[in-house]
């Protein structure tokens, strides 16, 4: 394997430019995701000062690093051996742990975790924007425009976030209205899906449309709703060991239907990706 050190414009993929930044930021978050997680785990009462915050967020420091962690990694290793999944999901991967991030940062206390957090957030933010820049977005389009689906996957990108943004806007008419109270975890997740959720209908119709830049977008956030999904599974099955909150199954039915749906058009994008590159 060639050292980052050395890294060049791969012969074998659709990079106009070298992707040495793009890694050296890419482990940059991943070290920082790894130190903001571990500690959280061993310092739970201490990072995290009410019950409710250790609930979501003890959790959700163990899936960063059982899923989120492996799969940035993952994307990564996979490009570095030329191969194009690799290449259109590292975007996503990066975009899971900004969408966890701003959850963080919202819902913490300020304090000296809440600059950590900001860092991790910019750098999340800030890597798969120099990484789709460095891709060659028309020489993806003009390979996958008769041979990937778009329009199924593009659909259900633009039907998730039209989903989750009819819900906060439920979730913030309740609590106007005095029939709900939004906690600050809620309050955060909150933001973190009405980011996403028009990321998700742009990055949709991008791909409906089959514009090269719905491609690269498309495809990250095809991978990113489906970790987020399967993360949250991960969450609903962690929460009970690891604190005092209760076991739902009724939540865990309910997610896992969701993921099935998330998962069928990213398997079919996927499908279509592979069997072009034959």
């Amino acid at each position: 394997m060639k050292p980052f050190s050395q890294e060049s414009v791969p012969a074998g993929l659709p990079i106009t430019r070298s992707l040495t930044l793009v890694y050296g930021l890419s482990l940059a978050v991943a070290i920082l995701m790894t130190g903001a997680s571990v500690a959280g785990l061993l310092a739970p009462d201490a990072l995290y000062p009410t019950a409710v915050l250790r609930q979501s967020s003890v959790p959700n420091d163990a899936v960063n690093l059982l899923l989120g962690l492996p799969i940035l990694l993952g994307v990564m290793a996979l490009t570095r051996r030329d191969k194009l999944l690799g290449l259109l999901f590292w975007p996503g991967a990066l975009l899971y742990v900004l969408y966890n991030t701003l959850a963080y940062v919202f819902a913490m206390p300020f304090g000296w975790m809440t600059a950590l957090y900001a860092a991790l957030a910019l750098l999340s933010a800030a890597t798969p924007v120099a990484l789709i820049a460095r891709v060659d977005r028309e020489a993806i389009r003009r390979q996958f425009a008769d041979a990937v689906p778009a329009r199924v996957p593009g659909g259900a990108l633009v039907g998730f976030g039209a989903l989750f943004l009819l819900r906060g806007a439920g979730l913030v008419a309740n609590a106007l209205s005095g029939q709900a109270v939004l906690l600050p975890t809620e309050g955060a997740l909150l933001i973190a899906d009405t980011v996403f959720s028009v990321a998700w209908i742009v990055g949709g119709v991008l791909l409906w449309r089959r514009q090269a830049l719905g491609y690269v977008l498309g495809a990250g956030l095809l991978f990113q709703a489906s970790a987020l999904f399967v993360g949250l599974i991960l969450v609903l099955l962690l929460r009970p060991l690891l604190t005092p909150a209760p076991f739902v199954l009724a939540d865990v039915i309910v997610i896992v239907g969701m993921t099935l749906i998330c998962l069928a058009p990213f398997a079919l994008f996927t499908r279509g990706v592979l069997l072009q590159q034959g």
